[in-house]
């Protein structure tokens, strides 16, 4: 608790050096990792049990996820810009507790906002996977899934500005507690209700559904009961007064949040149209390709913790108008990212039989085609983990400096017209197939990381001042 506290004071701000800022960086996005990977864990638990039931469950649960985690991760953006905004509040003004209530409320408002045309695409999601020219079988499916998970999303996203409210005050450890009591509901509801166990019926593919919204409301009341009732949080009182408009605030979260929203809808839409791609080529390819996407995710959760660390440190410094912090902060956040993404790289390329093997049977003959597509895609993400990594935190030290709109016009280029270009011509001009997709994905994210690195080191040169 002194070491957070210390962290924050405005003087150890103005003062720093690289490594006490390295320090800082470690202490805060330590608990952000463990929530992170809490959370992947969620859904990996429903892959996990729904590769050793069905085959056919896993790959319509795919297609679902996909949908349903491209359309919540950009409800997640807007949300992620009242980290930054109660990051520089709080640079500004320690002890400010009126402008970081009302920020948060207005993101529950927001939340609210987002999710209501989001749940209208959600509910139709059967005829969109057709019209994707999905198997008719594997849209029918995946169409039902959804119309179950999708009341989860709204919960989700209120605890995720939670989540960003006690990480923005440098308290993230509450995030990974919560997000473990999800874990835990998930893998024992989903446990019980796909297979049939402690009594209940054996519901398959819609147990994990069911399972989903059981977790996703479970993260909001804990989390909820925790900022309600922990003393750190309890006075800046969240919940009173919920019904009272803070119209500035509101539309300055959607100014700066809508940006990030478009980004994070492009990257990770990105990789929902690789699944619909390998839906296109076989039922293997796509069930190899959940298997595989959801290890890399894991890697991902590193820099991706490493990131919002980042936005809460440059954004501290930001809001005291210190540069030179600023500036160390970036830096040394895109170190460390660099740091762990050769780290996961290995462990992605030297391991990679145990770990598809967590997934799917390599002795079950009827998987046997799946489990090899999944090693030969895993390799390709082996490599491209560095450059995932670098964009990630790029991004996430720009949001510090409530620089969004570069950021998103950058994903278009370097995810759409590089990535999804890349990927369609080395799968169906050359033949690839499945790997062609993942190739395709690599170099995407090579060109954003670039981008995001060039627009960074162009910021710090100009004094981190110049907007746009």
């Amino acid at each position: 608790m002194t070491a957070v506290t210390a962290s924050s004071s405005p003087d150890l701000i103005a003062k720093g050096s690289l490594g006490i800022e390295i320090r800082a960086l470690l202490l805060l996005a330590g608990p952000l990792v463990l929530g992170n990977l809490a959370q992947m864990a969620i859904h990996t638990t429903e892959v996990i049990i729904l590769g050793r039931y069905d085959v056919q469950a896993l790959a319509a649960a795919a297609l679902a996820v996909n949908l349903y985690f491209a359309c919540g991760t950009f409800g997640m953006g807007l949300m992620t810009a009242a980290s930054p905004m109660i990051a520089a509040e709080r640079g500004r003004r320690k002890s400010s507790v009126r402008d970081i209530r009302r920020t948060v409320r207005q993101g529950f408002w927001v939340a609210l906002t987002v999710c209501l045309p989001i749940w209208a695409v959600l509910w139709n999601s059967e005829k969109l996977f057709l019209l994707m020219g999905q198997q008719p079988d594997l849209s029918r499916d995946a169409g039902h899934f959804m119309r179950v998970a999708m009341w989860g999303l709204l919960p989700w996203l209120l605890q995720f500005v939670l989540r960003m409210y006690v990480s923005a005050l440098e308290r993230p450890i509450w995030g990974v507690i919560v997000t473990l009591c999800g874990v835990g509901v998930n893998l024992i509801v989903c446990w019980a209700l796909v297979f049939g166990n402690m009594g209940f019926p054996e519901m398959g593919l819609m147990g994990a559904a069911t399972a989903n919204l059981v977790a996703n409301c479970t993260l909001f009341a804990v989390m909820a009961l925790v900022v309600t009732t922990v003393r750190p949080f309890r006075r800046y009182r969240l919940f009173g007064r919920f019904w009272v408009a803070d119209w500035a605030r509101y539309r300055g979260l959607f100014r700066l949040g809508l940006p990030i929203a478009i980004t994070f809808a492009f990257e990770v839409a990105i990789f929902s149209s690789a699944a619909f791609l390998m839906g296109l080529i076989s039922r293997d390819s796509l069930a190899a390709h959940a298997v595989a996407i959801q290890i890399a995710s894991f890697a991902f959760m590193v820099p991706f913790s490493l990131s919002q660390a980042a936005t809460v440190r440059v954004g501290l410094h930001h809001g005291a108008r210190d540069s030179q912090a600023a500036g160390r902060a970036g830096w040394a956040a895109l170190g460390l990212g660099v740091i762990s993404a050769c780290l996961m790289s290995a462990i992605m390329a030297f391991f990679p039989d145990a770990l598809v093997g967590l997934f799917i049977d390599p002795l079950d003959a009827s998987a046997a085609a799946a489990f090899s597509l999944a090693l030969s895609f895993l390799l390709v993400a082996a490599i491209f983990q560095l450059v995932d990594a670098v964009q990630a935190v790029g991004a996430g030290v720009l949001r510090g400096l409530q620089d969004t709109r570069w950021p998103m016009l950058f994903a278009a280029f370097g995810y759409w017209v590089v990535g999804m270009g890349t990927a369609w011509f080395f799968a169906f001009r050359l033949g690839w197939d499945g790997v062609g997709v993942w190739v395709g994905l690599a170099a995407g994210l090579a060109v954003v990381s670039v981008l995001m690195v060039a627009r960074w080191m162009m910021r710090e040169r100009l004094g981190l001042g110049v907007y746009g």
